[in-house]
């Protein structure tokens, strides 16, 4: 008895779809999250003259840096998710003493962005009190997300 031939369309339709759902998935698990590099990645990165914090000001000289924490989000004008990453971390900001939040519009500051390795938005990069990064997140985070990254000292409420 003949089988009948596995239709092609069919079969790259389905494979399409898996592929879908497996990035989906990955997104989902990976975005918002704040990287926490090891000491041998630290290690292996080349180093920079300049401190995260030393970049921004060069392209935004009006900006202030947190006395303990900065967060510093990076925007484009047609992203969803920014908008929500705004509002997480300025709420953030209002409430802990000590902690500032910029936005910066990735689009205006390109050379900033570059120089930075920013590669999506929204990315925010939590810096320390001297503006060095502590830490990075691609995607929206959730408000404890944000929490857990920030530096012990300026986890206490305003």
């Amino acid at each position: 008895m003949l089988e009948p031939p596995v239709n092609p369309g069919l079969l790259i339709l389905v494979l399409a779809v898996l592929v879908a759902v497996a990035f989906g998935l990955h997104r989902r698990r990976v975005d918002g999250r704040f990287a926490h590099p090891s000491v041998e990645e630290v290690a292996q990165q080349p180093s920079r003259d300049l401190s995260a914090w030393s970049s921004v000001t060069a392209s935004l000289p009006s900006v202030a840096l947190g006395e303990q924490a900065t967060l510093v989000q990076f925007s484009s004008a047609f992203c969803a998710p920014c908008r929500t990453t705004r509002v997480v971390l300025a709420d953030v900001a209002e409430r802990y003493d000590g902690v500032a939040h910029i936005e910066i519009d990735a689009e205006e500051h390109l050379a900033l962005v570059r120089a930075l390795d920013i590669r999506r938005t929204p990315t925010t990069l939590i810096l320390g009190a001297d503006g060095h990064e502590l830490t990075r997140a691609a995607g929206a985070p959730r408000r404890e997300q944000v929490l857990a990254a920030l530096p012990p000292s300026s986890r206490e409420i305003s």
